[in-house]
């Protein structure tokens, strides 16, 4: 089989390496001239890990990545109290057989690259059109050239060529809300900061995250606000430090103590989009940010990505006499777990922005009741293989 992949992001390269792992060879085009992962921090739960240790990248989880002591430490806005901690110590293994980790983007992307053959990737490949023809599809690129292949994944991203080829899809809307991100190097954050712990502050309108990455050279910061008429959708766009400290002031003194201490943050608009009731045409289809955009609220956007790409690479493989079938399996059996964890993110923005109030203090309430780790096992428990066999 010829099979094209469009995009050479995360969801791009854990497709090739999966489809590597199972013998069929690949074709990644990517239109950057060279392979680099815009942004900072990544979480990678139990259920990105074992697949990334499948994949033979595991090596980069122990040398670059930081295994958390707690992934979901929620504190108060307005005076830093925890309000619910889990403790990932040995349960988080016992539980799924796997640690949650951190990580620099960019590190991981490197390490997934690693794990396809050179010969595999082509750089500086902007694909600009799409032709379906029977069993066949023909991709047209910025530079002319023309590439016939038997399958075509679409893992272009969020604003990607390949879905508006295979699917009618409505304009996206704005979701009023609006992300910043940067690092602080170790040296220069605070002593809170730097613990192998996901911390999230909750307050009226926004949040704040901050964990180390790159074994602990850095801590990467995440904030979501509203977005006051920002309306800017790239990860290539640069703020302020003092546009990100407007947005918390009167917080706690140790977050904007720790945003003074940052680089200078990049900021894009949240677009919000519905769940797509269709992935496939043919020999064609879509995976990750392509078919499933989601709020990062779940930090699971990358690793239902690698999931695609798990389950993918098991169908192809079980079925190359039928190349269809096998993409319309595949989308059969991803599109109700990705469509769940895009609605259960898009409703966590309500929840986490709560004012000081009933709702509020029952949240908080709740939080403390709660164990984030167990309620979360429908999502760190999956497993691709397991998934297929009972398919």
């Amino acid at each position: 089989m010829r099979v094209a992949i469009v995009g050479g992001g995360i969801g791009g390269l854990a497709t090739a390496a999966s489809l590597h792992r199972h013998g069929i060879r690949s074709t990644v085009y990517e239109q950057a001239s060279r392979f680099m992962e815009v942004g900072a921090g990544i979480v990678l739960a139990p259920n990105a890990a074992r697949l990334i240790r499948r994949l033979g990248a595991g090596s980069f989880l122990d040398r670059l990545a930081v295994r958390l002591e707690a992934a979901w430490e929620f504190r108060r806005w307005e005076d830093g109290r925890v309000l619910s901690s889990e403790n990932l110590t040995d349960r988080c293994r016992q539980l799924y057989g796997e640690e949650t980790y951190t990580a620099h983007r960019a590190d991981l992307l490197d390490a997934l690259r690693r794990s396809v053959p050179a010969e595999c990737l082509r750089l500086g490949k902007k694909c600009v059109r799409v032709q379906l023809d029977g069993d066949r599809v023909t991709l047209t690129f910025a530079d002319e050239e023309v590439v016939v292949a038997d399958i075509v994944i679409g893992a272009d991203g969020v604003h990607s060529v390949l879905r508006s080829a295979l699917t009618s899809l409505g304009q996206p809307t704005f979701s009023g809300l609006s992300a910043f991100r940067a690092l602080v190097p170790a040296e220069a954050a605070p002593d809170f900061a730097r613990r192998n712990v996901q911390t999230i502050w909750l307050g009226p309108d926004r949040h704040f995250v901050h964990y180390p990455i790159s074994a602990g050279r850095y801590v990467n910061l995440v904030a979501i606000g509203p977005a006051d008429g920002y309306t800017v959708e790239s990860w290539s766009a640069a703020a302020t430090v003092e546009e990100l400290l407007a947005e918390f002031e009167g917080w706690d003194a140790r977050v904007p103590d720790l945003i003074l201490a940052a680089n200078t943050p990049g900021r894009w608009a949240l677009l919000d989009r519905a769940p797509l009731h269709k992935w496939t045409t043919g020999r064609a289809t879509l995976l990750g940010d392509a078919a499933h955009p989601m709020f990062p609220f779940f930090a699971q956007g990358a690793a239902q990505a690698i999931e695609d790409a798990a389950v993918l690479a098991r169908c192809l493989a079980e079925a190359s006499d039928d190349p269809a079938g096998a993409l319309l399996r595949y989308e059969r059996l991803r599109r109700p777990r990705t469509t769940g964890i895009q609605l259960v993110s898009h409703d966590r923005a309500r929840i986490n922005h709560l004012h000081d109030g009933p709702d509020q203090a029952a949240r908080d309430s709740a939080l403390a009741k709660s164990d984030p780790l167990v309620a979360s096992g429908w999502i760190y428990s999956y497993d691709p293989d397991v998934a297929c066999d009972e398919s």
